[in-house]
């Protein structure tokens, strides 16, 4: 009998759902789970019809982070190994982070580690009110990954991110939603249809207000206030000019 792929993509339309599948591994992430992921990139990157990409586990958590047996496995040799698990890893982030569609996170169970970083990576995060987020690194003694320099610093800081990464044990869902690193908490048995409800609210967005709207965002912190408003000038004269703008327009002028 094959074995399931360590990870599913399945593409309807405007919504691609990436869903972790190693549940009896709490669906942590080794070298050939890399490996895979890395290869649903172009899949997702080169279909221009994709708007949003949710990022979902199978079975009781979300992702539990790397994968301790692999790490094992490999302990006389692990730099080479790890250095090719995240640069696996790092192919996939890339794709979801700055391509032109909003990455959606739902988490339920457990965010551990990089599966925590991976969630925080998230453009919108939803939660289920069970979820735990545990950064992990501190109890390993290594630094963060999976993105956890990036996403968990930009939606706390950098002394909040601090403070995850070297002393503190986990989170429970209302502190997660407190600090800014999830959106929206719902109950567990409602997390599906939430994240399916929420998809396709910004699946409804045009792809080019999706991408500049993203880009915009993600450039604020780091962007003049003169150079940022000259940069949504331009973000609204181009949308202006699409097809969606002026069927929108026609329907309220009939109204």
């Amino acid at each position: 009998m094959t074995a399931e792929p360590s990870a599913l993509l399945d593409i309807q339309g405007a919504i691609a759902t990436v869903t972790f599948n190693r549940p009896q591994g709490y669906n942590s992430i080794g070298l050939d789970e890399a490996k895979h992921l890395a290869t649903l990139a172009p899949q997702i990157t080169e279909n221009p019809d994709i708007r949003v990409v949710v990022l979902r586990g199978n079975g009781p958590a979300f992702c539990a982070g790397g994968d301790i047996r692999c790490f094992v496995s490999h302990i006389d040799n692990i730099e080479p190994m790890v250095r090719e698990l995240l640069e696996a890893l790092h192919v996939f982030l890339m794709a979801l982070r700055d391509g032109p569609r909003i990455l959606l996170t739902s988490v339920h169970g457990a965010a551990a580690g990089a599966g925590f970083s991976i969630a925080a990576l998230g453009d919108i995060c939803i939660a289920a009110d069970t979820a735990r987020f545990t950064t992990a690194y501190n109890k390993l003694g290594v630094t963060p990954d999976g993105g956890g320099s990036v996403g968990i610093v930009e939606r706390v800081g950098p002394r909040k991110a601090l403070e995850l990464f070297l002393a503190t044990e986990s989170l429970t869902a209302q502190q997660a939603l407190e600090l800014g690193l999830v959106n929206q908490i719902v109950p567990a048995d409602q997390l599906e249809a939430a994240t399916a409800d929420m998809a396709a609210r910004l699946a409804r967005n045009s792809p080019d207000a999706i991408r500049l709207t993203k880009q915009l965002v993600q450039q604020s912190p780091r962007t003049p206030a003169a150079a940022q408003l000259d940069a949504e000038l331009e973000a609204m004269a181009h949308c202006m000019q699409t097809p969606m703008f002026r069927e929108a327009i026609a329907r309220f002028v009939k109204k």
